[in-house]
Order: structure tokens, then sequence, then C-alpha cells
């Protein structure tokens, strides 16, 4: 197991099960293989909803909303339209470098992998943008961010610190539509 996935699994104990992706098919939907750490992560969390405020999002989620291959598929596309208006990240100056969504949060930040040419997905880092012109860079792999930002190893600044992290984790397994079809994941889930 990831070194930092198992530090998550041991801060927030996982189900008994998460679920299984055809991973050769996300591929071809991204155009890029996902990272070992999120593939795990997925096998182990599924789509989940992190401390009332961060959703990691999965492949064919059953929570459409939180579907990675459909946010993935406009991504780019509505960042170009920003940097029509907003400066582009300089990290993104890198011809083909490109950010594919991971996590969004309920006030509209969203995470995404910065994929850089000739970087293997296991080394692309974490880029977190609050839907305007401010951008923050972790120089982590999705799963070390999520951990870091749940204990304060990282403090990224775009998030809302009153509301997240919470001092004692929850995380629920996004299985439907809203927050009624949210499976509990942890003991101390309310």
């Amino acid at each position: 197991m990831d070194a930092n996935l198992a530090r998550l699994t041991r801060l927030v104990p996982p189900p008994a099960a998460g679920r299984n992706k055809d991973w050769e098919e996300v591929r071809r939907a991204v155009g890029a293989d996902l990272p070992a750490d999120y593939k795990e992560f997925i096998r182990t969390y599924a789509g989940s909803y992190w401390d009332d405020y961060l959703y990691v999002l999965e492949p064919g989620c059953p929570n459409r909303h939180y579907d990675l291959l459909a946010l993935n598929a406009h991504a780019m596309e509505d960042l170009e339209g920003l940097w029509e208006y907003e400066e582009r990240p300089p990290r993104l100056e890198e011809p083909g470098s490109r950010l594919i969504p991971w996590a969004v949060t309920d006030n509209g930040e969203t995470a995404y992998w910065l994929a850089r040419p000739g970087v293997p997905a296991d080394r692309w880092t974490v880029m977190v943008n609050e839907d305007g012109d401010r951008w923050e860079h972790a120089d982590t792999t999705c799963t070390g961010f999520l951990f870091a930002v749940l204990t304060g190893e990282i403090v990224c600044d775009l998030f809302s610190p009153h509301y997240f992290p919470l001092p004692e984790h929850r995380c629920r397994r996004l299985d439907g539509a809203g927050p009624a079809g949210m499976t509990p994941l942890s003991p101390d889930t309310a």
C-alpha cells in the first residue's frame, strides 16, 4: 500500500471495501494513466466526502455530480475560458501540461493533478484553484495532500479554515445523488 494512503487509513479507517474500476477504460477516457495511489484510494474508500467539505472524485461515481470522468471532460475547456480573463499559472506554461481534477469542495475550489509531459503519473503534484486567479501548488501526491491537509501538515489557504478540516474527521462514501446518497465510512461519522 502507498505510504500516504497507509497513513490516511490509520487516520480515518476505510470501509470493508471500496470499489474496483476498469482502469484501462478510465485511462482511455481521461487520455492518461492515473496515479497508483489514487487507484488504491478508490479501491479503499471509493469516491468520498471528507470532513463535510471535500469531495474526492471517482470515475463512474454513482453520484454523477462527483464523477471524475464527467468533470474531466469539461475541465480544460472551462479553464481555457477562465484564462481569457485571468492569468494562466506559470506551472502550466510548459507545452503539453494539463490539469486533471480529482477533488472539489462545497465552496467551489478544485484540486487538480498537474500532469506534465514526461512526468510519470505517480509523480504528479497537486494544484488547487478557487475558481479565479488564485492558485496553490503542493509538491505531493493526491493521497499525500489529503492526509497533510487533514492533519494540518499543509494549510491550503484557498480552503475555508473555519470549516475544514474538522477536529474529528468524517468520511462518507458517495453512493447516490445528494447528501442522502452517502454511506458513512468511519465510526465517528455523525
